[in-house]
């Protein structure tokens, strides 16, 4: 950890405050949604279909607006996006404390999937334009961040929740007004990068737009890294549902001891390792070896899928959990070497503009692969079930993840993955500049 620190302290403050903002979304969000659920069924006394359709919105309201969000951050500014977003998760983390009829739930989930529709781009974009040539430097450090606040919240949470559940959305509530002020005034304005004469309003959105969506390469790029999104789910999914299958009543301790390492090894090795391996290779390349160490993830769990330990001794628990903590740290460390090679060549495709509506993009393509992919996984092991075949589950992601390799890795070959020609001319303007 301390070359993390080091490198951390290398960045200039506006990076420094970003890194630190994520960790406190990612505290605040996770310190209340993994017992939202329980509390709306339990606490409210909610129907199972009511209780979907407020967690479906929340989720429909946030990918389904990531695109929006991004154009927006391009046109307005990225931090006036940061601070919406942020204000709008106060606001919904709020609402869903005091809230308990369906039409004030709703509204709450809707502002709090918005929110991250808003800050989530402009976040990425903003490191980006801010890191400069160190871009990958600097998402390795801030997915440290990411990875810390996924880690401390739900034990945050939890501590809070034998109090109340309310306490804990008003806390969580608070960090996101802590985070909306610091923003205000010390996050400094940042303008997406402009050319001079660039048309504005209608016709220049619908410009916009055929500039992101006629970009093949960065289109083909997206379409192969969904996969990388369905597998990288599988930490909520089909992990856990292995961990119970194995361990029995054990099975929810066993999903948090999963959860848990998956942030420990973040952590721990996301800076050495991308170090490592951007001594060894290009970002294609490297984000086609982190896939590749993915999709290895699930081979040991294809080998040993018969095994079970329910109602027996502690050591053969030990034994029957083993190949499901060596696939967790297999698909993290994947991740991990993928993730900030991954940020960077959206960049390099949208060649340093209307990168926020990249990323906006990006993450559509994401949050649609990760839905229907966890529907095909659920599909997938039910027939395991049905065909006593333990293994096809563990196949089928494996050979998910070396189809996206394999298409990666074309495209890097190609030359796919580097800009097309050299950008237009440039330059990043600060809000505000040209009024001093």
């Amino acid at each position: 950890m301390k070359g993390t620190w080091h490198q951390v302290g290398s960045f200039d403050r506006p990076l420094q405050l970003l890194m630190v903002n994520q960790f406190g979304i990612n505290l605040g969000f996770y310190m209340l949604m993994p017992y939202l659920a329980n509390h709306l069924a339990s606490g409210l006394g909610m129907a199972a279909w009511t209780v979907g359709l407020i967690l479906g919105v929340r989720t429909l309201s946030q990918q389904g607006m990531f695109f929006v969000g991004g154009m927006l951050a391009d046109r307005l500014g990225y931090k006036p996006m940061i601070v919406l977003g942020c204000a709008l998760r106060t606001m919904g983390f709020a609402l869903l404390g005091l809230g308990s009829d369906l039409r004030m739930l709703l509204i709450a989930s809707v502002a709090t999937g918005l929110a991250g529709a808003l800050f989530n781009p402009a976040v990425r974009a903003y490191v980006a334009a801010e890191a400069g040539e160190r871009r990958v430097e600097a998402f390795a450090a801030f997915n440290v961040f990411y990875q810390a606040g996924i880690l401390i919240g739900p034990v945050v949470g939890l501590a809070l929740i034998s109090q109340d559940f309310r306490l804990v959305c008003m806390t969580a509530a608070m960090i996101f007004l802590v985070l909306t002020v610091v923003q205000v005034r010390a996050l400094p304005a940042r303008s997406a990068p402009t050319v001079d004469g660039r048309p504005h309003g209608v016709g220049g959105v619908r410009a916009d737009w055929r500039q992101v969506v006629g970009n093949r390469s960065f289109l083909l790029f997206s379409l192969a890294m969904i996969g990388s999104y369905v597998l990288s789910s599988q930490i909520y999914l089909a992990l856990p549902l292995q961990a119970a299958k194995v361990l029995g009543e054990s099975g929810d301790i066993g999903s948090s001891v999963l959860f848990a390492l998956s942030a420990v090894v973040a952590v721990m090795g996301q800076v050495r390792t991308t170090g490592w391996a951007r001594h060894r290779w290009e970002s294609g390349r490297a984000v086609a070896a982190g896939l590749a160490l993915m999709a290895a993830a699930f081979l040991p769990l294809a080998a040993t899928a018969g095994l079970t330990a329910r109602q027996s001794s502690l050591g053969a628990a030990t034994v029957a959990i083993l190949p499901t903590l060596a696939a967790t740290v297999l698909l993290t460390l994947g991740a991990v070497v993928a993730y900030p090679f991954e940020m960077d060549t959206i960049v390099a495709l949208a060649q340093d503009r209307l990168v926020a509506t990249h990323y906006g993009l990006y993450n559509t393509f994401a949050g649609i692969g990760i839905t229907a992919g966890n529907l095909a996984t659920g599909a997938v092991w039910g027939l395991a079930e049905r065909w006593e075949l333990p293994a096809l589950p563990w196949l089928a992601l494996s050979a998910t993840g070396a189809a996206c390799a394999g298409a990666v890795a074309l495209l890097a070959r190609s030359g796919r993955l580097e800009p097309a020609s050299a950008p237009l001319p440039a330059t990043a303007v600060p809000q505000g500049a040209t009024s001093r």
